[in-house]
């Protein structure tokens, strides 16, 4: 889809967009097009008595020679309410209008109508960047795809040309990132496997991220005994990838994240449920998260270091498979009781935060991962859990989930809780019991990250099967790479 932004001016023919607050009081430019248009456009919202609530559409067939052929009116609600992520959800309520009527390309007038604090480039941008994202489909194995027509080109009519072009500059690269986690979170799991998945992480070192990929055989020789615990039941030879990106001053502590990558997961021995199991082609969500957020700082040459590590399994039952009550050696020299094969997300990550901060020594880790079920019945799916050592990330992370509303909940560790995970056998077991599952969790993986400010960010009901919104109706939501991004922007560039 071409996005291009211009002066504005009153559309001669296609589908015009205009800008309506609550109560039906359209824009200075959405009013100038009713005029053009012998108010053709208030008169039809009065007809249908159009409140222009906010993400509420009026679309508007106008008569032929007086201009656009159809108008769609996209009420804002109360503007002095509206932040920018609710610009954004209003873009992509306006690509949802679009959808409807299959246009093929819109004028957008981006004037909001009412007074607003948000600067025109910005307003124009994120409405750009919401149509960006609401437009999002995974067809690819789709025999004989739907003959829908698709959003091909929007222009959209600003004060600030320059300056819009230059915001969404950023945004489109974060859409972009966004985009590719979500096709990796979509994509079946006997097409996207541990070795795949390393290749398609490889391709991004063509937008500037240095990119390294290690096999079984180096992650054997570095002590990972955790992550390749879950692996060993798989023919698919794991893989823990490394991006980095060197945007910031050199020498300088990166910003690090660590994605769960779990392609494919059975339960191991400790089998699941056949009902839904076809969703745990999912558990790599944290995974194709920080591998979008990658793209995404790579694609707006954020001012940052900053570096992502993805440990990718499959946790599969074959004959070779860990068994419920082996012990494994993480790289840490910690000895697991593997209590139970289905909790392996935790394993995985245990070596991945290890190896992080004993190679790297960043300012903070952030880990994403699928981890527990325990974290939809305690937050349901409008909320990911925070787990932290550190008041000051999540307060950065709180903050950031409000900015983009992709919204966490900080979770309770404590002592109390971490006593729940000693084993008699070996240093720690890998689950503590039926309560405060997803909490046990979180003190399993503080094991690991030694005194490196650190969160855990538990996404097993925001990365997949997610809430829809506006901007995204895809079963793989691409949750937490605007949420990063934002903690990168705000608290970590130069």
């Amino acid at each position: 889809m071409k996005i291009s932004f211009s002066t504005f001016s009153a559309p001669k023919s296609g589908i015009a967009v205009v800008l309506a607050a609550e109560g039906g009081k359209l824009s200075d430019d959405g009013a100038e097009i009713d005029k053009a248009l012998g108010g053709a456009i208030s008169d039809a919202m009065k007809v249908a008595d159009f409140k222009a609530e906010r993400e509420k559409s009026l679309d508007i067939i106008l008569p032929k020679g007086s201009g656009p052929d159809r108008a769609i009116v996209m009420g804002v609600g109360k503007t002095e309410e509206l932040d920018e992520a609710g610009i954004e959800y209003i873009g992509g309520a306006i690509a949802a209008a679009a959808g409807k009527i299959q246009a093929t390309g819109l004028t957008v007038s981006a004037a909001l109508p009412g007074k607003s604090d948000i600067e025109a480039a910005s307003v124009s941008a994120r409405l750009a960047s919401g149509i960006r994202l609401r437009t999002y489909s995974f067809t690819k194995y789709k025999s004989k795809p739907a003959k829908t027509k698709e959003l091909a080109s929007v222009k959209v009519l600003t004060a600030s040309v320059a300056a819009a072009k230059n915001r969404y500059g950023a945004l489109d690269a974060v859409a972009t990132g966004v985009h590719l986690a979500r096709d990796l979170v979509n994509e079946p799991a006997n097409i996207l496997h541990p070795e795949s998945f390393a290749s398609e992480i490889k391709k991004l070192s063509k937008h500037g991220l240095i990119v390294e990929v290690l096999d079984e055989k180096q992650m054997k020789k570095l002590g990972m005994g955790a992550l390749l615990g879950v692996a060993q039941g798989s023919r698919r030879k794991p893989r823990l990838c490394v991006m980095r990106w060197e945007g910031g001053k050199k020498g300088e502590q990166p910003v690090a994240f660590v994605g769960k990558g779990v392609t494919f997961d059975t339960g191991g021995i400790s089998i699941k449920p056949s009902g839904g199991m076809e969703d745990m082609k999912g558990d790599m969500g944290g995974a194709a998260c920080v591998t979008g957020l990658m793209a995404a700082l790579a694609g707006r040459k954020a001012k940052v270091n900053a570096v992502g590590i993805v440990g990718l399994v499959e946790n599969m039952p074959d004959g070779n498979a860990q068994r419920p009550g082996d012990v494994v050696t993480s790289m840490s020299k910690q000895t697991i009781a593997v209590l139970n094969t289905d909790a392996e997300g935790r394993l995985v990550l245990a070596d991945a935060l290890w190896y992080t901060q004993d190679r790297f020594k960043p300012k903070f880790m952030v880990n994403l991962a699928t981890l527990t079920g325990a974290i939809l019945v305690a937050l349901g799916k409008e909320h990911a859990g925070l787990f932290s050592n550190d008041d000051k990330l999540s307060e950065q992370l709180a903050g950031a989930g409000q900015d983009t509303r992709e919204r966490v909940w900080r979770m309770p560790l404590a002592p109390e809780y971490d006593k729940l995970i000693d084993s008699d056998i070996a240093d720690m077991k890998n689950i503590g019991g039926r309560m405060a599952g997803s909490i046990t969790a979180g003190q399993f993986l503080q094991r690991f990250v030694n005194d490196v400010p650190w969160a855990h960010l538990d996404v097993a009901g925001t990365a997949m099967d997610a809430v829809k919104s506006p901007i995204n109706q895809s079963w793989g939501s691409g949750w937490g790479v605007r949420l990063l991004d934002q903690l990168v922007a705000r608290h970590y560039e130069k």
